[in-house]
């Protein structure tokens, strides 16, 4: 697997709290200079960054981030206001509690409120697997394919754990060919990526990746 290939499914990532402007249009340099998929930054920054890249970068941003447990209607506005500010991609954090409490039909209203919020643009769904049994990934998998995201994505990289091979191993058999899988979290060495590729993952949230190509120009 060529790096140029995997690059190409990366999302790469800034989402520290304490990051500056400097520091986000730095990454989007890299993401066009090395043509990954997009940068998944911040929503205060989309704007700036979109006006920034134009069209030569897509901008994912998140929604709910990083906990989840906002009310729909904050995560609708969220989406909303990211839309209108230029975002390309949206990836929304599940209430991880109501599908603890089994409140399934309110997890996939939510997610189903947020997919019609940004009708036409890449949709991911972050599940936490980390805080997760197997039973309730696999349940995810079900809503998400329901919902109509277009993605299932493993973690926000702020909780305990972020993706394993496990996971993404269970979740590429949940929703099979009906929605596609996001790795993110933790991804830090080339073997790690090309191996969560082979386990199905079609995205790669990371910011280690192109740092790694930096360092070995």
């Amino acid at each position: 697997m060529e790096m140029k290939e995997i690059l190409a499914k990366c999302d790469h990532t800034l989402l520290a709290v304490d990051a500056t402007w400097d520091q986000i249009r730095s990454i989007c340099d890299d993401g066009m200079a090395f043509e990954t998929a997009s940068v998944c930054i911040p929503p205060s920054f989309v704007k700036q960054a979109k006006e920034y890249v134009g069209d030569r970068l897509k901008i994912c941003t998140v929604i709910g981030f990083p906990n989840g447990y906002c009310t729909t209607p904050v995560k609708v506005f969220e989406t909303k206001d990211a839309v209108e500010n230029g975002a390309d991609e949206i990836d929304m954090v599940i209430n991880i509690g109501l599908l603890k409490e089994k409140k399934y039909d309110l997890v996939l209203d939510e997610i189903r409120q947020i997919r019609a919020a940004c009708e036409g643009l890449i949709l991911k769904v972050i599940i936490e697997t980390c805080l997760l049994t197997d039973e309730e990934i696999e349940k995810m998998c079900e809503l998400v394919i329901s919902a109509k995201a277009d993605y299932i994505k493993t973690s926000t990289g702020f909780s305990k754990e972020g993706a394993t091979f496990h996971a993404v191993e269970l979740m590429k058999k949940g929703v099979g060919d009906k929605a596609k899988v996001k790795a993110a979290g933790g991804i830090s060495s080339i073997e790690d990526a090309k191996r969560f590729i082979e386990l199905g993952a079609d995205r790669l949230g990371t910011s280690r990746i192109v740092k790694i190509c930096k360092e070995a120009k």
